[in-house]
């Protein structure tokens, strides 16, 4: 078994968990429909890119222990829909609006990133410093903390938003760490780290160049 099975049977569970809650729970207001076609096309489009441009580090093979505690650390991003349906709650449409547009803003940031990433590694192997990376040098960690970020609000809840702040903590952070240290040892990622944000894009800085590194840069 490999860690992408284990993420992509949850990522294409999401659609079918979300319908089932509302079946459950009889509720078929405006916010469940809504959290459904965000969230549940979000999973369809992982397992889309997944197929087209899929990422080496899902690859690795874990046991079925290990992949059953990875389902279940996932399963708490099931936890917003639970509580946004569960609870009957209606969010205003100004909120939805808000939550529909950093959800479209995040989803470009995390595939298309994860696209350049991909392609750009797979014909010119070095350290990107252009394009969605110009500025950000996580560019689809934002996109994806914009996109858990939408959910929460349309749940109206604290708790989706503290596990929001948990899964950063304990894996994007740790990530993108580990990426500065590992592409450290290269003489031009001090120049690029000074004109590139960690997570926001550093708006104000020099011009970037694109650099012609031997290795490629290790991206989450």
């Amino acid at each position: 078994m490999k860690i992408k099975h284990v993420i992509n049977l949850h990522k294409g569970a999401t659609a079918f968990y979300i319908a089932a809650l509302m079946v459950v729970y009889q509720n078929f207001g405006v916010g469940p429909w809504v959290y459904l076609a965000l969230h549940g096309t979000y999973g369809m489009l992982w397992l889309l890119k997944d197929r087209l441009y899929p990422d080496k580090q899902w690859e690795q093979p874990i046991s079925l222990g290990a992949g059953a505690g990875t389902f279940g650390f996932l399963g708490l991003y099931w936890v917003a829909p639970f509580l946004l349906i569960s609870r009957g709650v209606e969010p205003p449409l100004p909120l939805v609006a808000g939550a529909i547009a950093l959800n479209l803003l995040g989803t470009f940031l995390h595939y298309a990133s994860d696209a350049q990433k991909y392609f750009t590694l797979k014909y010119q192997p070095g350290l990107i410093t252009e394009g969605l990376f110009a500025r950000c040098r996580n560019t689809n960690y934002l996109g994806e903390i914009l996109i858990y970020f939408s959910f929460a609000l349309l749940a109206m809840h604290w708790l989706p938003f503290a596990i929001l702040g948990l899964v950063a903590a304990l894996v994007f952070v740790p990530n993108m760490r580990k990426k500065d240290e590992s592409l450290s040892r290269y003489p031009e990622f001090a120049d690029y780290r000074a004109r590139s944000g960690l997570l926001l894009p550093q708006l104000f800085g020099g011009a970037t160049q694109a650099s012609s590194s031997a290795q490629p840069q290790l991206e989450d």
